[in-house]
C-alpha cells in the first residue's frame, strides 16, 4: 500500500465525509426476500487462497487457518535481504531502516516472517525488488534527500528527531539531480536469484513446501512518486515489460516452481495506460497518450499479457501465473473508518464494483476511464486474461474497504469474500496494516475479522465454508445477499447470507439439486454481539427450502447436512485438454 497517488486523470474526486459511528439504515422495501439455491448449477471451485491477508498474528493466522500471507508494501521495493535494510520512501522521508515486525517493532528478516507462516500453514507470498536498487545499510539517519546536501526543503523529519532528512520537495516541485546511492546500491536479476536461491535452501523450494509465490515488486507505476530518489522518470510500458521479463526469468531459473504475480497494479488508471502516458495526458488536456498509441492503442494490462503470452510462445517458459492487480474504491471508504449512515451505505453498494455491469462508480472513475464508469473488476480481469494471455490466474493482492472495526465494515467484507468464492477469483490479501488509529494493530478483535471467521472458522473448531460454489440468487441482492457453497468433506451445503439493511428481513430461500439430510445449524454475527459468532437454534429445511428471519446488519451461515456422499466428479466441469498457446497478434 502507498501514499495512493490517485490517478492523474481526475477531474474531481467526490470524498464523504466521515461523521457518527451509527448504524446504516438502509431502505427496505420488501419485508420478504425471494432467495434461490440451485446446487447442481454454476458450479466451481473455490479458491481457498482468497481469504487471504497482509498481515496477521500467528494466533489470529492459526485461527482461521490463514491460506496465504503477502509480503509486500513500499518498503519491499528495496528490500535487501542479504542485511535486512528496507527503504520507506515517500511514506516517511524516504528513510532507510532494519526490517521490522509491524506490531511489535522488533527486527524482522524476510527468513523469520517465513517461518511465521510455515507454523501456521500459510503459504508466502513475497515481493521481490525489481527497481535495480536496493537499501544499502538500515541506518535510519541514511535517506533519500538529506537537507544539508539538498536544501532547502518544504519538510524536515524533525518530529522523530531526523532534522537532517527532508521529503524531497522544494516549493511542492519534486527535487531533482539527487544521487540514488545516498540510500541504496546497484543490483541487477542475480540479486534476486541469490535471494531465491537461499530461500531453497533456507525453506525448500516452491514444490517442497518453501516459499511459493514471488511478486514481481510493488505498484510500479508509481515509483517515480513513492521511490522517486532513485526512480524519478514515470515507468513507461517497455521499461515495465523488460524488468518484468529479467527478473521473473531469474526466478523462474531458480525455482521453476515458483509462481510469480505481476504487475502488481496500484489501481483504476495503472490497468489502463503507463505512468508516463498519465503525465503526458494531463498536461495535453487528456488527448495524449504516447506509450498507448506507440504500442499498438493496447491497454496497459492488456499489452503486458500479451508480452507475457509470447514470450511463453517463444520461450516454453511461462513467466506469468497470475494477473496481480491492487483495487481501492475512489468513493471515499477505503482505509477509513465506519463514518455516518451515507458513507456506510455508500460502502455496501460499492461492492458492485467488482462484479456488477450495471454498477456505475461513485466516484472519479464515473467521468475517466472506459465504460462509462463501469468497472466490473473480476469479470474485466478474465476478459483480459482470455483474451491476451489464456491461462493466467487472477489476484487482488491489495483491496480494503474500510470500516472494519463497525459491523458495517464487517458486513462489506463478508460481501467480498462471497462475491470472489462466486466470481472465481484465484487469490486476494485485504490490506490490513497494522495503522493504531483504524485498530488494525488489534485487527483479530475487530468486526471486519468476524468475516473472515464466518468463512474459516465459524463454530471455533475450524470449520469453513464450503469449497465448491453453487447457483445462488437474490431478489434483492443489495438487501439481503446470499453466497452459496458446497463443501467436498462432508457434501454439507453452506450458505452466507447478509443482510445490508437496517430493519430483520425475512428470506424464504428456493432449494433445487440437493437432498438435506436433517436440520441445519446457523451461525450468526451481528451488533447483538460484535465479540462473537453465536450459534442459533437450527433451522428446519426439507427438500424444497426453508423460510428465516434475518436480523438487521446481520451475517448468517446457515449450514445443511446432506443426504449423501460428496462426488465432485458429477457436477464439476470436464476440463479439456488446453490446446496450444495462441497469442493475439
Amino acid at each position: 500500500m502507498l501514499n495512493k497517488a490517485i490517478s492523474l486523470v481526475i477531474i474531481t474526486v467526490v470524498l464523504l465525509l466521515a461523521g457518527s459511528h451509527s448504524i446504516a439504515q438502509g431502505p427496505i422495501t420488501i419485508a420478504n426476500v425471494g432467495l434461490t439455491v440451485n446446487v447442481a448449477a454454476n458450479r466451481k471451485p473455490i479458491s481457498p487462497h482468497i481469504y487471504g491477508l497482509n498481515f496477521a498474528k500467528a494466533s489470529f493466522a492459526n485461527e482461521i487457518d490463514l491460506p496465504v500471507r503477502r509480503w509486500g508494501g513500499n518498503h519491499t521495493t528495496r528490500y535487501n535481504w542479504q542485511g535486512n535494510f528496507m527503504n520507506h520512501g515517500s511514506d516517511w522521508f524516504f528513510h532507510n531502516n532494519t526490517h521490522y515486525d509491524p506490531y511489535t517493532g522488533a527486527t524482522l528478516t524476510a527468513d523469520q516472517w517465513i517461518d511465521q507462516n510455515e507454523q501456521t500453514g500459510a503459504d508466502s507470498l513475497i515481493t521481490v525488488p525489481m527497481t535495480g536498487y536496493v537499501a544499502k545499510n538500515g541506518d535510519p539517519n541514511t535517506c533519500g534527500f538529506n537537507f544539508p546536501k539538498y536544501q532547502p526543503q518544504d519538510d524536515l523529519n524533525d518530529e522523530d528527531g531526523y532534522p537532517n532528512c527532508g521529503n524531497g520537495l522544494r516549493g511542492g516541485t519534486p527535487i531533482t539531480g539527487n544521487d540514488p546511492l545516498d540510500t541504496s546500491t546497484v543490483v541487477n536479476p542475480s540479486f534476486v536469484t541469490g535471494w531465491v536461491n537461499h530461500l531453497k535452501a533456507t525453506h525448500g523450494a516452491a514444490s517442497a513446501g518453501g516459499v511459493k509465490f514471488y511478486a514481481l515488486d510493488n505498484e510500479p507505476e508509481l515509483w517515480s512518486e513513492t521511490h522517486r530518489d532513485i526512480h524519478p522518470s514515470p515507468l513507461r510500458y517497455d521499461e515495465l515489460w523488460s524488468r518484468s521479463r529479467n527478473y521473473a526469468a531469474a526466478i523462474k531459473a531458480a525455482d521453476s516452481a515458483a509462481q510469480i504475480f505481476g504487475y502488481a497494479s496500484f489501481g483504476w488508471s495503472g490497468y489502463w495506460y503507463s505512468q508516463y502516458d498519465l503525465e503526458q495526458a494531463e498536461q495535453n488536456g487528456y488527448t495524449y497518450f504516447p506509450d498507448y498509441a506507440t504500442h499498438g492503442s493496447q491497454y496497459q494490462v492488456a499489452w503486458y499479457l500479451r508480452q507475457m503470452c509470447r514470450y511463453e510462445q517463444t520461450n516454453q517458459v511461462r513467466l506469468l501465473d497470475y494477473l496481480d492487480l491492487h483495487f481501492y474504491p475512489q468513493n471515499g471508504v477505503d482505509l477509513s473508518l465506519a463514518g455516518n449512515a451515507t458513507t456506510q451505505a455508500l460502502r455496501l453498494r460499492s461492492t458492485r464494483a467488482l462484479w456488477d455491469p450495471t454498477y456505475v462508480d461513485e466516484s472519479w472513475i464515473a467521468d475517466a476511464g472506459p465504460d462509462g464508469g463501469i468497472v466490473r473488476l473480476i469479470p474485466r480481469m478474465r476478459q483480459w486474461v482470455n483474451a491476451n494471455y489464456p491461462g493466467t490466474k487472477l489476484a487482488l493482492t491489495e483491496y480494503n474497504w474500510g470500516g472494519l472495526e463497525h459491523i458495517n465494515g464487517a458486513l462489506a467484507q463478508a460481501d467480498i469474500l462471497g462475491i470472489f468464492g462466486r466470481e472465481g477469483l484465484d487469490l486476494a490479501t485485504l490490506w490490513n496494516y497494522p495503522d493504531a488509529d483504524l485498530g488494525y494493530d488489534n485487527f483479530e478483535t475487530l468486526p471486519g475479522a468476524y468475516a473472515f471467521r464466518l468463512y474459516r472458522n465459524y463454530d471455533g473448531s475450524g470449520s469453513k465454508f464450503g469449497d465448491v460454489s453453487v447457483s445462488a440468487a437474490s431478489a434483492d441482492q443489495s438487501q439481503l445477499a446470499i453466497y452459496a457453497a458446497q463443501r467436498s468433506s462432508d457434501s454439507a451445503l453452506t450458505l452466507v447470507i447478509i443482510n445490508k439493511t437496517g430493519g430483520a428481513l425475512t428470506g424464504d430461500v428456493s432449494l433445487t439439486g440437493f437432498t438435506p439430510a436433517g436440520a441445519a445449524q446457523v451461525f450468526r454475527y451481528s451488533a447483538a454481539n460484535l465479540n462473537a459468532i453465536v450459534q442459533q437454534a437450527n433451522q428446519s429445511v426439507t427438500a424444497s427450502g426453508f423460510s428465516a428471519s434475518f436480523p438487521a446488519n446481520s451475517m448468517t451461515l446457515v449450514v445443511i447436512p446432506g443426504a449423501s456422499a460428496f462426488d465432485s466428479g458429477l457436477y464439476l466441469p470436464i476440463v479439456s485438454k488446453p490446446s496450444a498457446l495462441s497469442c493475439p497478434g
